[in-house]
């Protein structure tokens, strides 16, 4: 034990050096970078065993890299201070809380530009050679989005990203370092001589319910346990409809009477108020990440399962009057600007309307089974991308199944589709074709003035969106492009910016800005970093990385000050 720590830990017997609370990816690598350095280690999760991985598991696997050489062979050209302006242009830090997010974006910035490819490189993990092109900026110079892309896909999806972790944890399971407990919920942090020591909680029932769906709640027990450190990293409230509601700004209008639900039930914010109410600061709660992408899953896993179309920029986007969004809010740029410009028009849905010729080059869908090429790393399978005269399975099955899809021969039986979809029959057949008529008619000419459709010309300037992620430009009418599609468009819960505040090390904040003595946070729970690193706005592939960083920062700053 330091000797700074000698007169303030607090003298009960502890169970381990550290317990680190969730079992996602954020606690995953801090228990393993805990181990790693030689200390014991007690890792809880509510949730049953084969879980391991939390919403990482789920994910698309995308990572944000800087100056990579997968982003080199392409020929983009990427830098440090590039990103640092795109990063700061989308955030949009203007708080006085924002002092350790902004210190947290600038050291998460360099981790990105700097080891954080190799570190994962040495440790396994590999990326697809194609770079994505997520959150595109504008032609505005001062706008939000990425000047380049940044997309990396893990080979292996989000499974991928989380393999090593679990792997290096099960390692130091088998050598006595880390004890796992699931079906430990976690209810209230226990404190002696004004220092956390350790967690109180009900011990849940056995559940052998599927990864993802609802588990008991059952409590059976009880359980206390003590440890020098807690290590926070629950998540955030993106399961958690309520919390959603009651934090929703007005910035983004209203909040929406009907939402998918992107991330499992247990991702719930319940460690948010657990950690509040030990003195803990919870700040930038009314900055979050919701998607307008989203579609109704056909095949669901957890109650109200929403899908994310990452969608290339040739669709149509429409309002549920059938009016055209304005520039620049075109699929796969502005994200929250899109959706604070839909909940202004009152409903709680948008629609696409594309061709067979778009939805099999621009269609993807995030999640890990959404992706089985990919995730399983069949390269059989993905080269059916390519060559396949229709989409992706995965997606073709959304077609054919999927409530919100409506496919036709032609404009007037699409558009009496679409209303039959919804309460009324809010669209006219002669405004929506007087629309998509006026882009075909200026799909090829060289001084037109659509910027949607100057933007689809940027895309495909770039190697990779040329090669497989943007279709060639068409006219939407023309039959051989078709059969017409029309995706009605939900939104989508998924990520929580703000959360606890946390100094660079990870160690949780009071009101008063002085760390919280015993308690560290990582992961969605801490805002990605210091409470919010994001700002108002994500520059995507950057929640999978700011799990792994914070992960690390805290996991690594709590055993060397144990040491």
């Amino acid at each position: 034990m330091s000797r700074s720590l000698a007169g303030i830990i607090p003298q009960r017997v502890a169970d381990a050096d550290v317990i680190v609370v969730g079992a996602g990816l954020a606690g995953l690598v801090a228990t393993a970078e805990l181990a790693d350095a030689g200390r014991r280690v007690i890792l809880l999760e509510q949730e049953p065993e084969p879980w391991l991985g939390g919403q990482a598991f789920w994910s698309f696997g995308g990572l944000f890299f800087i100056n990579s050489p997968e982003q080199r062979r392409l020929g983009v050209r990427d830098s440090h201070e590039l990103a640092t302006r795109d990063w700061m242009a989308t955030a949009g830090f203007d708080r006085q809380e924002d002092h350790w997010p902004r210190k947290w974006a600038e050291a998460y910035l360099a981790f990105a530009a700097g080891e954080k490819r190799s570190w994962l490189h040495t440790q396994g993990v590999r990326f697809f050679p194609v770079v994505g092109w997520a959150e595109r900026r504008s032609d505005r110079p001062d706008g939000p989005g990425n000047s380049v892309p940044r997309f990396h896909v893990t080979w292996g999806t989000g499974p991928g990203v989380v393999a090593p972790f679990e792997r290096r944890v099960r390692d130091a399971v088998a050598r006595g370092r880390i004890v796992l407990k699931f079906r430990q919920r976690v209810d209230a942090l226990t404190t002696h001589g004004g220092t956390v020591d350790g967690v109180r909680g009900a011990v849940l029932e056995a559940s052998s319910v599927e990864r993802g769906r609802p588990s008991s709640r059952i409590a059976i027990g009880d359980f206390e346990l003590h440890a020098q450190a807690v290590i926070v990293t629950s998540g955030g409230i993106g399961g958690n409809h309520d919390l959603v509601r009651a934090a929703w700004p007005a910035r983004l209008g209203t909040p929406p009477h009907q939402m998918l639900t992107g991330v499992p039930a247990h991702v719930d914010g319940r460690m948010l108020a657990v950690t509040e109410t030990a003195g803990g600061s919870v700040i930038n709660r009314d900055r979050m990440w919701h998607y307008v992408e989203g579609i109704q899953n056909w095949n669901p896993i957890w109650p109200g399962h929403g899908i994310r179309i990452l969608p290339g920029p040739s669709s149509m986007w429409f309002d549920a009057l059938g009016s055209r969004l304005p520039a620049p809010l075109f699929p796969g740029f502005d994200t929250l600007g899109t959706l604070a410009h839909l909940r202004a028009t009152g409903y709680d849905y948008s629609w696409f309307v594309l061709t067979q010729r778009v939805i099999k080059r621009e269609f993807a869908l995030s999640g890990s089974e959404q992706n089985p090429d990919l995730t399983n790393k069949d390269i059989g399978l993905l080269l059916q991308r390519v060559i396949s005269k229709s989409g992706p399975a995965p997606v073709e099955a959304f077609k054919d199944h999927g409530a919100d899809f409506v496919v036709a021969n032609n404009l007037g039986d699409l558009v009496r589709g679409m209303n039959a979809l919804t309460d009324q029959p809010l669209l006219d057949a002669a405004k929506l074709e007087h629309e998509i008529a006026a882009r075909d008619q200026a799909i090829f000419s060289t001084a037109t003035e659509d910027a949607q459709i100057q933007a689809i010309r940027t895309a495909r300037g770039y190697l990779g969106d040329r090669l497989i992620r943007v279709a060639q430009p068409h006219r939407l009418l023309d039959p051989a492009a078709g059969p017409l599609i029309a995706v009605r468009l939900h939104i989508l819960t998924r990520k929580t910016l703000g959360g606890l505040q946390t100094d660079l090390s990870g160690r949780v904040l009071g009101s008063d800005g002085s760390p919280l003595p015993g308690v560290y946070a990582a992961g969605e729970v801490a805002g990605f970093g210091g409470g919010g690193m994001h700002g108002y706005r994500s520059l995507e592939g950057t929640f999978l990385g700011g799990c792994l960083f914070s992960g690390r920062t805290a996991g690594r700053a709590a055993a060397a000050i144990l040491a």
